[in-house]
Parts: structure tokens; sequence; C-alpha cells
């Protein structure tokens, strides 16, 4: 399960990066697959604001168990204000209120009543540190992934999209089958019906028929697609970011599935040793393999001490 789990962080992160080059581009034809890390906007193997949100999550759970949504709010405003070169519209027009005194609740409240109908992809990305906190405790995963999402996305596609993601890496990383913890994750995690038709029939879909846009459903369908259809961590995620449109995000949510289902030594070493990113932004301090593995071990360390089902 240790295994597994290092493999999770580190598959999110690896998707990331993967995918960063990719990131707004065309489907890339089948023939000529980008399998190596290429520079992009940022250099070669480095992750983005994906990867950079999700260490914000992992460290407000070391410091608050259960999540504090305050304090996660806080984080990524000081992450906001540190510059990064990516940000999502509606993530921004919600931490920009925060910044500027707004309460996240009354901030994300009002952002959203602009656009009722927003539903990005900007909390599934992050969540997997969720699910590796509460690696013992399904109820406590599921509320803090849940509250993660209301955080700067509030619709019920995210909220619920989140809870699939996490439910289904806590039943990976017990080695369930991944079509059997698909399922299971969609029943458990209470997945509203349409989401859940997106969901149970990614499988079935045809390559050209993937938009992998920002979409939050678009961004299940295409990772859960990559999931189900690949019998290797990296043919999952060489598949996902190879779809174009946000591969870094889907190539983000893909490797973090994929990585808890095939764990850590199944992660290519090429793309493991190429991978990096500096955390916090404006630190200096890079973040490389070792660096995610020991903050899985320290969020394992700390999980609660709930039922397993």
């Amino acid at each position: 399960m240790r295994d597994r789990m290092r493999g999770c962080a580190v598959g999110a992160a690896v998707g990331d990066a993967l995918g960063m080059p990719l990131e707004f581009g065309p489907r890339q034809p089948l023939a000529s697959l980008v399998r190596e890390m290429r520079p992009g906007r940022i250099p070669a193997g480095a992750f983005t604001d994906d990867t950079e949100m999700a260490l914000a999550l992992a460290e407000s759970l070391l410091a608050h168990r259960p999540l504090d949504a305050a304090d996660l709010a806080g984080r990524f405003v000081v992450w906001l204000q540190a510059g990064p070169p990516d940000v999502g519209i509606h993530t921004r027009q919600v931490l920009s209120a925060v910044a500027a005194g707004e309460g996240w609740e009354q901030a994300v409240d009002r952002v959203q009543g602009r656009n009722p109908e927003s539903a990005g992809n900007g909390s599934v990305m992050r969540c997997w540190p969720a699910a590796l906190a509460h690696w013992d405790d399904l109820d406590a995963l599921l509320a803090d992934i849940r509250l993660q999402s209301r955080v700067t996305h509030p619709h019920p596609d995210c909220v619920a999209g989140s809870a699939f993601v996490g439910t289904a890496i806590y039943y990976l990383l017990r080695g369930i089958p991944p079509e059997v913890a698909v399922s299971r994750a969609v029943e458990e995690a209470d997945v509203p019906a349409a989401l859940r038709a997106v969901i149970q029939s990614a499988p079935e879909r045809r390559r050209e028929e993937l938009s992998s846009s920002g979409w939050v459903r678009h961004t299940l369908e295409s990772a859960v697609w990559g999931l189900l259809t690949t019998d290797s961590f990296e043919e999952a995620v060489v598949q996902v970011v190879n779809l174009g449109n946000d591969a870094d995000t889907t190539g983000t949510v893909a490797g973090a599935l994929a990585g808890a289902a095939y764990g850590l030594g199944e992660i290519p070493h090429r793309w493991r040793q190429a991978l990096h990113g500096t955390w916090p932004l404006g630190s200096g301090k890079q973040w490389r393999e070792a660096e995610l593995v020991a903050l899985v071990d320290e969020l394992a360390a700390r999980g609660g001490r709930g039922s397993q089902r």
C-alpha cells in the first residue's frame, strides 16, 4: 500500500509535467505520441499549478485534521500572491476576493453566483492529498475532499468529481482492480446522474470523441478512459496527455489514479528523474521525487484511525 500511495503522488506530478507542453494543443496522432518530458511554457519535467495547489492542500492537512477550509483558502492566497504562471480564471476570481479580505464562503458564493454553471476541473486536479491523508477512513476522506472543492469550486459536479477521484484512489490503494474501484467510487461518492453516466461510459468512448477540456466532466471522462483502456501506468498517462487541450490537468488526474493502481515502482524511471518544481513558490526550494515521497509518508503516518471499509 505504501508503494501505491507514493505512486499516487508522484504519478500525479509526473502526469502534470508530461502534459504541460501539450496543454491547449491539438490531439497528437497515434503514430507520433509524446512519450518524453518536453519543455513548454516552463522547463521540461516541471510541474504546474495542478501540483502546486495539491501541495498547499497537503500542507494544510498536515496542519489541520480534519481540514480547516479557512486555513486552506489562506494557503491558496499565499500561492496566488507569489505569482504562479498559470491560474484558472474561476480560481483566480475566488482567491483574489479572499485576498481582498472577503471570507472564503462569501467569495466563492459570489463568484459562483455570477456563473452558476461553472464547473471547471480546478478542485479535481488537486484533491489527491486528501485521499492519502485519510487512507484508512473513507468517511473522513469524503468529508475533507468535498470541503477542499467547495473552497473554490462548489458546483455539484466538482464536489462529486473530487469525491469520486478520492474514493477511487482509496480502493486502488488496496489493490482493487481499476474497473471495480471506479464502479465502487461512483456509488459511494454519490455522483450525480449526468456525471455518473459520463464516467461509466468513458471506457467505451473512441479516442476522437474525447474533448479533454477544462470542464470537470471532460477531465474525468478522459482520465477514466485512460485508466480503464490501458494496462500500465505509462500507457494510461501517455494516452491521456496526448489528447491535448487541458493536458496537464487530465494528466494529473490520470497519473494520480494510475499511480495508485500500479505503484511508484511502475512509473518510468526517466520521468521520475526529470520531475521537478519549486515549492513554496519563490522559495527556491526544489521538489523532486524524494520530497514528494517524504510528504506522502508524513501524510500517511498522520492518518486517522477510522474504519477500513
